[in-house]
């Protein structure tokens, strides 16, 4: 299934991920973060990328990306049995892609980066820096997927008070791209679930394409060619079963989109 709705519509099902991601991203083409003394703060340096021998793929090293794959056009997301997908919007353009699948959801969001130099350290660092300054903890581990944030996001409740939402930051530096994936639902709550959320994320293929992109502009995403809207309101028995836990409540849905094979 894929679902279509606009970026940060809900806090939910990731949303609060997003907004934090959005808030450092827009302080990142500065040339560095100053203190509350007016000094510059250190900035991690930025290595080559590092070798990807289990993924994410470039679509240069894949020779049929389609086989098994959503096309998305700057992605193609690997397809998982009882799997729903949905696309995120930002204005007029598809940015992200997130994978739900039963109790857990994966957010894909592809980045072009420089030629030379991978971006996920100093990305990782200011999702902290942002994080910390909602109020919320993080923690950096090496996980199955290498370095990664896990973070309690702080998130408003129905009843007025705040809660935390868990989520895992994972990223990997490619040829001139960057992959960024927020884990969450029991994916977050138990990263020893996250199994087949983690081999999605490996097996994703990114296209770059050849054109001059700013790093850190996001790699824009379509629909594929045999999508069908299905109207508001309608729900596969699936679906309505499908939560989240940790205090994540039921996953929030726009119009559906079914894919056609």
């Amino acid at each position: 299934m894929f679902g279509r709705r606009k970026k940060n519509d809900s806090v939910k099902d990731g949303g609060a991920a997003e907004q934090v991601v959005d808030g450092t991203e827009a302080d990142d083409r500065d040339n560095a973060d100053a203190d509350d003394s007016g000094a510059a703060a250190p900035r991690r340096v930025n290595l080559p990328p590092a070798p990807r021998p289990d993924g994410p793929w470039d679509d240069s090293e894949v020779m049929a990306p389609g086989e098994g794959r959503v096309d998305l056009g700057g992605i193609f997301v690997p397809g998982v049995e009882g799997m729903e997908l949905r696309v995120e919007v930002a204005g007029d353009a598809i940015v992200a892609a997130t994978v739900v699948l039963h109790d857990s959801a994966v957010q894909l969001q592809a980045f072009a980066a420089p030629k030379k130099e991978g971006i996920w350290g100093e990305v990782r660092e200011e999702i902290g820096a942002g994080i910390t300054q909602q109020g919320g903890i993080i923690e950096e581990v090496q996980g199955p997927l290498g370095w990664e944030l896990r973070a309690q996001v702080p998130v408003p409740l129905p009843d007025g008070q705040t809660g935390a939402q868990l989520v895992r930051f994972v990223g990997v530096d490619g040829p001139r791209w960057f992959l960024r994936g927020v884990i969450s639902g029991q994916g977050a709550v138990r990263p020893e679930a996250a199994g087949v959320l983690e081999q999605i994320f490996r097996d994703t293929v990114v296209v770059r394409g050849e054109g001059p992109m700013a790093p850190r502009d996001p790699i824009v995403l379509k629909l594929p060619n045999d999508a069908q809207m299905v109207p508001d309101g309608v729900q596969t028995e699936d679906q309505e079963g499908s939560r989240f836990s940790g205090g994540m409540g039921q996953l929030e849905r726009g119009p559906e989109i079914t894919e056609v094979r």
